[in-house]
């Protein structure tokens, strides 16, 4: 009976993954859609989150049905439950991949992003996705030294977004108020996708050690 409820868990946490696969897919499509002004990028995007919120449901139910079924305690219940609070946080990131691929819809034939801006924007984006993929390698390995490292490079991010705001709030400022809006909202975005990224990696070392993560630094 346990081993077939490990079996179970080792499911949902290889559905993750695979979400969490797909979630990079759409931070990258949704980049490409937003320096590029491809409209088209933009729809494969926007119509894609339904998989990832289907697959969340998924996992959803499955995790669910080991809670009735098996009532599991102590450790096991922690990563139940630590799962649930993932594919959340997961399926979010895929909404903000849409918010950005709506904003590059909303402004083609232009692109939303300034010339100015742009290698702000696109190593913010960079490092987005390059965060989603190391949480999806993560979860796979449950690798605690790696989710700690993950959590400790996100400064790179927070500079960024700092970098994006002096940019855009400088007196050379030319694009105007709708072009600094898209900016602000574009910055928000990313540096969510990686808040969130962080927060998936931080329940992988809970899941593992017990401990929250700072404990384990």
């Amino acid at each position: 009976m346990r081993d077939a409820f490990h079996d179970q868990l080792d499911t949902i946490f290889s559905d993750l993954g695979l979400i969490c696969a797909d979630v990079e897919t759409a931070v990258r499509l949704a980049t490409v859609a937003l320096l590029t002004g491809d409209a088209e990028v933009a729809e494969r995007v926007i119509s894609a989150d339904a998989d990832i919120d289907r697959a969340r449901e998924r996992v959803e139910d499955n995790a669910f049905s080991l809670l009735s079924l098996q009532q599991p305690v102590a450790g096991d219940l922690r990563v139940v439950v630590a799962a649930l609070r993932m594919v959340s946080e997961l399926e979010r990131m895929g909404d903000l991949s849409v918010h950005v691929a709506k904003i590059a819809r909303l402004r083609v034939p232009n692109v939303a992003v300034p010339e100015e801006v742009r290698p702000t924007m696109s190593r913010m984006a960079m490092v987005a996705e390059d965060m989603v993929k190391r949480v999806g390698q993560i979860i796979s390995e449950r690798d605690v030294a790696a989710a700690i490292a993950l959590g400790r490079d996100d400064e790179e991010m927070d500079n960024l977004r700092r970098a994006s705001f002096a940019e855009l709030l400088s007196e050379d400022w030319t694009y105007g108020v709708e072009a600094a809006v898209d900016v602000a909202l574009l910055g928000r975005y990313y540096e969510r996708i990686a808040d969130h990224a962080v927060s998936v990696a931080n329940r992988v070392v809970f899941v593992v050690t017990g401990e929250r993560p700072h404990l384990t630094a």
